[in-house]
Formats: C-alpha cells, sequence, structure tokens
C-alpha cells in the first residue's frame, strides 16, 4: 500500500535534496531578531518553495517579504 505524502510534517514543496527549508531557515536567522528574522525567514520560505508550489505567485509573496526588510533596514541605517 502506498503511503500518503505528509504535508504537516515534510511537505514536499519544502524539501530541497538532503535539506529541508526550515533548517536553512534556521541556519539563515542564526543572529537576527523580531522583524528582521521574521521577513528574512518568509523571503527564504517562498524563495524556496516557488518551483514546486505556486511559481510566480511565490516569487512575488518573496519580493513583498524582500521589500519589507528593505525598508526596514533602511529605516535603521537612516537610508
Amino acid at each position: 500500500m502506498a503511503t500518503k505524502p505528509d504535508n504537516v510534517e515534510y511537505p514536499s514543496h519544502y524539501i530541497a535534496g538532503k535539506i529541508e527549508c526550515i533548517d536553512a531557515i534556521e541556519a539563515a536567522t542564526e543572529g537576527l531578531t523580531g522583524f528582521e528574522g521574521s521577513l528574512t525567514g518568509n523571503i527564504i520560505k517562498y524563495m524556496w518553495r516557488w518551483k514546486r508550489k505556486n511559481g510566480i505567485e511565490d516569487l512575488k509573496k518573496a519580493r513583498w517579504y524582500l521589500n519589507k526588510l528593505i525598508e526596514k533596514v533602511g529605516e535603521n541605517d537612516g537610508a
């Protein structure tokens, strides 16, 4: 009997090779806090899955979060 994909624990659109997206996000956001960490995690999430899930929609979502991060960092840098 074939096993049903587990879309909660191991969604296929969040696994690339031997790496899970959540592990990449954890590593990439180490040392970031608050809103910057959240924005960065979302950017990675949408970039990670775009080809496997929602295509251009996920790329646009990643861009939206990236623009928010640029605004936030710009505020902190006085730019």
